[in-house]
Protein backbone atom coordinates (compact mmCIF):
# COMPACT_ATOMS: atom_id res chain seq x y z
CA UNK A 1 0.00 0.00 0.00
CA UNK A 2 1.36 3.23 -0.75
CA UNK A 3 1.85 5.65 1.82
CA UNK A 4 0.61 9.26 2.44
CA UNK A 5 2.99 12.31 1.51
CA UNK A 6 4.21 13.67 4.96
CA UNK A 7 2.02 16.64 6.22
CA UNK A 8 2.96 19.72 4.69
CA UNK A 9 4.74 17.85 1.70
CA UNK A 10 2.96 18.66 -1.43
CA UNK A 11 3.29 17.14 -4.67
CA UNK A 12 4.80 18.90 -7.91
CA UNK A 13 2.61 20.26 -10.02
CA UNK A 14 2.92 18.64 -14.27
CA UNK A 15 5.30 21.53 -15.42
CA UNK A 16 7.32 21.36 -11.87
CA UNK A 17 7.69 17.45 -12.07
CA UNK A 18 8.45 17.35 -16.15
CA UNK A 19 11.28 20.35 -15.46
CA UNK A 20 12.81 18.91 -13.02
CA UNK A 21 13.08 15.34 -15.20
CA UNK A 22 14.66 17.83 -17.73
CA UNK A 23 16.92 19.03 -15.40
CA UNK A 24 17.93 15.62 -14.25
CA UNK A 25 18.71 14.89 -18.54
CA UNK A 26 20.76 17.84 -18.20
CA UNK A 27 23.17 15.65 -16.05
CA UNK A 28 23.92 13.39 -19.20
CA UNK A 29 25.25 16.09 -21.14
CA UNK A 30 29.23 15.96 -22.35
CA UNK A 31 29.30 19.84 -23.31
CA UNK A 32 31.84 21.64 -21.11
CA UNK A 33 29.90 25.33 -21.93
CA UNK A 34 26.52 23.77 -21.11
CA UNK A 35 24.24 21.28 -19.82
CA UNK A 36 20.96 21.45 -21.43
CA UNK A 37 18.18 18.84 -21.24
CA UNK A 38 14.86 18.14 -23.18
CA UNK A 39 11.94 15.87 -23.04
CA UNK A 40 8.95 15.87 -25.50
CA UNK A 41 5.36 15.28 -23.49
CA UNK A 42 1.89 14.50 -25.10
CA UNK A 43 -0.90 13.68 -22.43
CA UNK A 44 1.07 14.14 -19.50
CA UNK A 45 3.73 11.17 -20.67
CA UNK A 46 6.83 11.38 -21.40
CA UNK A 47 7.72 10.51 -25.06
CA UNK A 48 11.33 11.12 -25.62
CA UNK A 49 14.49 12.86 -23.51
CA UNK A 50 17.62 14.09 -24.70
CA UNK A 51 20.86 15.79 -23.71
CA UNK A 52 23.42 17.61 -25.52
CA UNK A 53 26.83 15.64 -26.27
CA UNK A 54 28.19 14.21 -29.58
CA UNK A 55 26.63 11.90 -31.54
CA UNK A 56 27.18 7.94 -30.77
CA UNK A 57 30.37 6.43 -31.34
CA UNK A 58 32.03 10.08 -31.31
CA UNK A 59 34.36 11.17 -28.83
CA UNK A 60 33.31 13.44 -25.84
CA UNK A 61 33.85 17.21 -25.72
CA UNK A 62 35.24 16.42 -22.27
CA UNK A 63 37.49 14.12 -24.12
CA UNK A 64 38.76 16.25 -27.09
CA UNK A 65 38.42 19.67 -25.96
CA UNK A 66 36.07 22.87 -26.74
CA UNK A 67 36.44 23.77 -31.10
CA UNK A 68 34.08 26.36 -29.77
CA UNK A 69 35.90 27.85 -26.68
CA UNK A 70 39.67 27.74 -28.31
CA UNK A 71 38.36 30.08 -31.04
CA UNK A 72 36.39 31.96 -28.50
CA UNK A 73 32.68 31.32 -30.50
CA UNK A 74 30.31 33.50 -28.35
CA UNK A 75 27.26 31.46 -27.04
CA UNK A 76 24.42 31.56 -29.52
CA UNK A 77 26.65 31.72 -32.51
CA UNK A 78 28.50 29.35 -35.21
CA UNK A 79 26.75 26.31 -34.11
CA UNK A 80 27.95 24.24 -36.94
CA UNK A 81 31.72 24.37 -34.76
CA UNK A 82 30.27 22.29 -32.17
CA UNK A 83 30.61 18.31 -32.15
CA UNK A 84 27.40 18.00 -30.44
CA UNK A 85 24.07 17.77 -30.73
CA UNK A 86 21.53 19.73 -28.97
CA UNK A 87 19.29 18.34 -26.14
CA UNK A 88 16.23 19.81 -28.02
CA UNK A 89 17.56 17.79 -31.35
CA UNK A 90 18.71 14.49 -29.70
CA UNK A 91 14.68 14.20 -28.26
CA UNK A 92 13.55 14.59 -32.10
CA UNK A 93 16.24 11.98 -32.91
CA UNK A 94 14.99 9.73 -30.43
CA UNK A 95 11.70 9.65 -31.59
CA UNK A 96 12.48 9.10 -35.59
CA UNK A 97 14.49 6.20 -34.17
CA UNK A 98 12.12 4.46 -32.39
CA UNK A 99 8.87 5.96 -34.54
CA UNK A 100 7.32 7.81 -31.63
CA UNK A 101 4.63 10.28 -32.94
CA UNK A 102 5.30 13.59 -31.05
CA UNK A 103 3.35 15.67 -33.33
CA UNK A 104 1.04 18.47 -31.01
CA UNK A 105 3.76 17.76 -28.12
CA UNK A 106 5.19 19.89 -25.42
CA UNK A 107 9.06 19.99 -24.97
CA UNK A 108 10.47 20.87 -21.68
CA UNK A 109 13.90 21.83 -21.91
CA UNK A 110 16.01 23.50 -19.65
CA UNK A 111 17.15 26.48 -22.04
CA UNK A 112 15.50 28.41 -24.75
CA UNK A 113 15.94 26.52 -27.52
CA UNK A 114 18.22 27.65 -30.39
CA UNK A 115 17.25 28.94 -34.08
CA UNK A 116 18.43 25.76 -35.87
CA UNK A 117 16.31 23.46 -33.28
CA UNK A 118 13.38 25.92 -33.04
CA UNK A 119 12.51 25.40 -36.84
CA UNK A 120 12.94 21.66 -36.17
CA UNK A 121 10.89 21.92 -33.33
CA UNK A 122 8.18 23.80 -35.65
CA UNK A 123 8.39 21.28 -38.34
CA UNK A 124 8.15 18.14 -36.20
CA UNK A 125 4.66 19.73 -34.87
CA UNK A 126 5.58 20.13 -31.46
CA UNK A 127 2.94 22.99 -30.25
CA UNK A 128 4.25 24.05 -26.76
CA UNK A 129 7.84 24.89 -25.29
CA UNK A 130 8.37 25.30 -21.40
CA UNK A 131 11.57 26.42 -20.63
CA UNK A 132 13.23 27.41 -17.58
CA UNK A 133 16.05 29.57 -18.62
CA UNK A 134 16.32 31.91 -21.97
CA UNK A 135 18.93 32.02 -24.71
CA UNK A 136 20.72 34.56 -26.73
CA UNK A 137 18.38 33.86 -30.24
CA UNK A 138 15.87 36.36 -30.28
CA UNK A 139 15.36 34.36 -34.35
CA UNK A 140 13.95 31.68 -32.39
CA UNK A 141 11.64 33.71 -30.45
CA UNK A 142 10.33 35.34 -33.38
CA UNK A 143 10.08 31.79 -35.11
CA UNK A 144 7.89 30.20 -32.22
CA UNK A 145 5.79 33.34 -32.39
CA UNK A 146 5.24 33.17 -36.25
CA UNK A 147 4.24 29.26 -36.13
CA UNK A 148 1.80 30.07 -32.92
CA UNK A 149 3.89 28.18 -30.72
CA UNK A 150 3.57 28.78 -26.83
CA UNK A 151 6.60 29.68 -25.11
CA UNK A 152 6.72 30.14 -21.73
CA UNK A 153 9.33 29.79 -18.61
CA UNK A 154 9.14 27.54 -15.53
CA UNK A 155 11.22 27.78 -12.80
CA UNK A 156 12.20 25.24 -10.77
CA UNK A 157 11.61 25.08 -7.01
CA UNK A 158 13.27 23.32 -4.28
CA UNK A 159 11.68 20.44 -3.27
CA UNK A 160 11.07 20.13 0.86
CA UNK A 161 12.23 16.51 1.59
Amino acid sequence: MAKKPAPGKRRPDWDEYFMGIAKLVAERSTCLRRAVGALIVKNRRILTTGYNGTPSGISHCEDQGCLRDKLKVPSGERHELCRGLHAEQNAIIQAALYGVDIHGGTLYCTNQPCSICAKMLINAGIKEIVMESGYPDEMARKFFEEAGITVRTQEVKKRKR
